[in-house]
């Protein structure tokens, strides 16, 4: 068995540094409560098609206009309503989901950008966001 080198030992050091980081800012993402769903928004590319630089009130745009995110978690009344989700809940944790631009409460923990909303304001669930563009 080799001993590692001084730059693999650096970068497994620097590794579970960020690690440890984002463990720390994942610990602090708000919990939903009530009816609220938690969704994270994908970050937006800085350039368009990797050669030209988008402008800041661009990738605002985008942040802000995001119809797109990821059910990270739900409160404990979401969809628990009978008469309103007769079929029972409408996503669940880890889908895709389709929202209205500006549904939700915006906020930011680290360089992440998420949204709590109401569990009524998902609009679809999507198989494949990546094909999926606001018009």
């Amino acid at each position: 068995m080799s001993e590692m080198t001084a730059l693999e030992m650096k970068r497994k050091e620097k590794i579970a540094h960020e690690e440890e980081a984002q463990e720390k800012l994942d610990a602090l993402i708000p919990q939903p409560v009530g009816y609220r769903v938690l969704i994270a928004l994908p970050n937006a590319e800085e350039t368009f098609g990797g050669e030209i630089i988008k402008a800041t009130k661009t990738l605002r745009d985008e942040y802000i206009l995001s119809i797109i995110g990821l059910v990270l978690d739900m409160g404990e009344q979401a969809y628990a309503d009978k008469d309103r989700f007769p079929s029972g809940p409408w996503c669940k944790r880890g889908d895709y989901v389709l929202f209205r631009a500006n549904t939700g409460t915006r906020f930011k923990v680290g360089n992440q950008e998420y949204r709590l909303m109401n569990d009524d304001s998902i609009e679809a669930i999507v198989d494949d966001p990546s094909v999926i563009t606001r018009a």
